[in-house]
């Protein structure tokens, strides 16, 4: 009875790893499929749904919350915002893209799927490693599937954001302060 209880529990165990596995699989295959849209004439509808579909899958995984130091969202969200305006400031002039209110909702809607991706779906994945693991694996991931659409020279710069989304994902405990620092880094480049 009890070899069976066991056996039960490894089996629940290697499906779930499993079933992480290939929820990361898709949603990366997500972000990379979204690439070939770029050039398109393709509507924002097609953006957003793919978008919403990333984000609600990572929403239904079950994942491990791991240990944080349980420093205030607000505090660790403002932190990665001045970050991310300092940053801003000090590279300038950046590049222009056209916007209007479609595209500062689509860059928003990306920034919060992206963080449920990464720092929700992924982080949680690897958290189980240790926080090092997971802080360096979701953020060596997001550099990666940001090559393809802003090409290599973003590799670097996308892996410290990264690091920093990571990071405020561990201190905060939670996704919502790196989705609140990606919804505004995003804004800052389409705006300055």
């Amino acid at each position: 009875m009890i070899a069976v209880s066991v056996h039960a529990r490894r089996s629940r165990a290697a499906d779930a790893d499993l079933a992480m596995v290939l929820a990361v699989i898709a949603g990366s295959g997500l972000l990379l499929v979204r690439t070939s849209f770029i050039g398109l004439p393709v509507t924002v509808g097609v953006f957003a749904a793919l978008y919403a579909v990333l984000g609600s899958a990572s929403l239904a995984a079950t994942v491990t919350r791991g240990d944080a130091p349980s420093l205030s969202p607000v505090v660790v969200a403002a932190t990665g915002i001045a970050a991310i305006v300092l940053a801003a400031w000090l590279v300038r002039p950046g590049f222009l893209v056209p916007h209007g209110p479609e595209v500062l909702l689509l860059n928003s809607l990306a920034a919060v799927s992206e963080e449920l991706f990464f720092r929700r779906l992924v982080y949680g994945g690897l958290v189980r490693f240790g926080a090092a693991i997971a802080i360096g694996g979701s953020a060596l991931l997001f550099a990666a599937l940001h090559v393809p659409i802003y090409g290599p020279a973003v590799f670097w710069v996308d892996l410290g954001a990264g690091l920093l989304l990571s990071w405020q994902r561990w201190a905060s405990g939670g996704w919502g302060a790196p989705a609140t620092t990606h919804v505004v880094a995003n804004l800052v480049a389409v705006l300055r």
